[in-house]
């Protein structure tokens, strides 16, 4: 694994994300509707808030608790009650099915089918947080099972410097533009 993924800005959350497969798949939930940079930071915030990062911990609370630990100022996602259902449901699938160890939904994956099974498994994964995650895996993190899952475009696992980060934001935004001038 990378001593860090450059998503943040933020040198603690950037080393959490990238040494801690839960909180890595909880940034991935939590990029929805909010900039990579606010999504990827909010592990950070979770484990402050609660004390630590575990899968059982987190299935195991109180959902209005977690709900609370959402909305405190400043607000982990724009959308606190509907994201700290999510990361419950995801946190659920982590400590039941992979022990809480986040990282065996890819290193227990029997081949590159199964790997795209087990993250579209995931609450809160669809196609393209599939692909998303697939290149970190195999850009950042060496997984050479998702590689086959990365498109030929760039992708959040191109993301290796804040320079990076700030041209793929910018991209993303491009694209999108156009997307909606194309309606």
């Amino acid at each position: 694994m990378p001593d860090a993924l450059h998503f943040t800005g933020n040198d603690e959350a950037d080393a959490l994300i990238a040494s801690d497969p839960l909180a890595l798949l909880v940034g991935f939930v939590l990029d929805q509707q909010v900039p990579v940079p606010v999504a990827f930071a909010g592990p950070l915030k979770l484990k402050e808030r609660l004390g630590g990062l575990d899968a059982a911990g987190i299935a195991h609370t109180d959902p209005e608790r977690l709900q609370e630990v959402f909305r405190e100022k400043p607000a982990i996602h724009r959308f606190p009650g509907n994201m700290a259902k999510r990361v419950q449901e995801l946190a659920s699938v982590i400590a039941e099915e992979y022990d809480g160890d986040a990282s065996r939904v890819w290193s227990d994956a029997a081949d590159t089918a199964d790997l795209k099974r087990r993250i579209e498994a995931l609450p809160g994964f669809g196609e393209m947080k599939v692909k998303a995650l697939a290149s970190v895996l195999a850009r950042r993190m060496g997984i050479e099972l998702a590689a086959p899952l990365v498109p030929d475009h760039p992708m959040l696992g191109d993301v290796d410097s804040p320079q990076a980060l700030a041209e793929y934001q910018a991209a993303k935004r491009a694209y999108k533009a156009s997307l909606r001038a194309a309606r």
